[in-house]
């Protein structure tokens, strides 16, 4: 094991998670443990336009000039099936502008109140690097807001199987099931199969 470990890639520094979100930050820190050495720095990046994927990818190029070491991007998506994905990418101005009640209204027209969340995370090694895409998704419906406000869509977002929505559930359970725990899952096994090394300080 050791020798695998050997040849894999030295990272001169932890990794630095892009957010200013705090609840975001301390999703992904329960959810990575110590599995990840890494540290929070809040960027001001545009606000891009596009697929899922291809908006985690540039905001992850785009955060690369500044920190100039390896990096996480994160983006998340809330799709109503009836809208064809939307709002997807763009839930949180639509969230802004129409609270939950109006999120739920915007299906009001349709019988199919089921969504899905998405999240997509961006690796890049450095500036140099390409990024490394990793994407989690849990199905669930659209609900009128139920349990505590003050994360995002928490409230209205009931995944498949749960009669909880994201806001109801304790901790501990969303962080096993959620679009977020999916594609972290993803990017624990890529490190463990890239077998980074984290250069300790001298």
């Amino acid at each position: 094991m050791a020798a695998v470990k050997a040849s894999g890639l030295v990272l001169s520094r932890p990794v630095t998670f892009v957010t200013g979100n705090a609840k975001k930050l301390e999703e992904v820190r329960s959810i990575l443990g110590q599995s990840i050495p890494f540290q929070s720095l809040k960027l001001d990046l545009p606000e891009l336009q596009g697929e899922p994927e291809d908006i985690s990818r540039e905001k992850a190029r785009l955060a690369a000039i500044e920190v100039n070491g390896p990096l996480l991007v994160e983006d998340t998506c809330l799709c109503f099936n009836a809208l064809k994905g939307l709002p997807g990418p763009y839930i949180k101005w639509f969230l802004q502008k129409l609270g939950h009640e109006g999120l739920n209204n915007l299906l009001l027209a349709y019988e199919d109140k089921s969504a899905y969340a998405l999240c997509a995370f961006s690796f890049m090694k450095g500036p140099d690097a390409e990024p490394i895409t990793f994407l989690g998704k849990t199905p669930g419906k659209i609900v009128p807001a139920r349990g505590p406000t003050d994360f995002g869509w928490d409230p209205i977002f009931q995944p498949d199987g749960y009669e909880q929505t994201y806001a109801e559930m304790p901790k501990e359970e969303k962080n096993k099931i959620s679009h977020r725990y999916k594609a972290l899952a993803q990017v624990k096994s890529h490190f463990a199969e890239a077998g980074y090394i984290f250069q300790s300080d001298p």
